[in-house]
């Protein structure tokens, strides 16, 4: 099965997913890393890594239309049956969700639905709750909503500091995803309505 990995930032979760695929935790062809943003670090990191990028700046592109036109033919082009969505800061469309349904997956830092949004860890942070964590979901048509498929707790304690907190979300992210990743390439997950069930794990 060949992957793409979209990442706007430092791209420790696409890194975790490429170490995933090269020690044989995930039997998948990592075919694409796939970026908007042209100073992302995550660029570099996919070209140590050898994995072929593509960067799709937007301001090049007068429409998101015309650039997620783009996007589907680097999907085309090389294939790719399943995408992972590791801290890209762009809303796909409907028209590409649809277009791979059931085969977009994203990572997001809290127990949705709570918290959701580009600023989670922090929103958990200043509200006080005393656990978060973390969520492996199916990307539908609205933001932060599509059937989950992991989650994992994080507690967060008295003297805990937001940099304290973001530290152990993203320890806990690396470990969730390729797990979540290998369950969809070993075809263990099916979703019925909103759930999401693990057979013969």
């Amino acid at each position: 099965m060949n992957i793409a990995v979209f990442a706007s930032g430092r791209g420790s979760n696409f890194e975790a997913i490429a170490k995933a695929v090269r020690s044989g935790k995930i039997k998948a062809n990592l075919a694409l890393m796939l970026s908007d943003n042209p100073s992302a670090p995550v660029i570099f990191k996919a070209k140590r890594l050898k994995v072929k990028t593509a960067l799709i700046d937007p301001r090049l592109y007068p429409t998101k239309k015309s650039l997620e036109d783009r996007i589907i033919r680097h999907l085309k082009d090389n294939r790719i049956e399943l995408i992972l969505l590791a801290g890209f800061m762009r809303i796909l469309s409907p028209r590409l969700v649809l277009a791979y349904k059931n085969k977009i997956i994203n990572i997001h830092p809290s127990l949705l639905p709570a918290f959701k949004g580009a600023q989670a860890i922090k929103d958990a942070f200043n509200y006080g709750v005393k656990v978060t964590g973390v969520t492996v979901h199916f990307v539908d048509e609205k933001m932060d909503h599509g059937p989950i498929i992991l989650q994992r707790e994080v507690k967060i304690k008295e003297a805990e500091s937001l940099a304290s907190l973001e530290k152990k979300i993203h320890k806990l992210e690396h470990k969730i995803y390729p797990e979540a990743v290998r369950l969809f390439i070993n075809k263990k997950l099916k979703i019925r309505d909103r759930k999401v069930l693990i057979v013969n794990r």
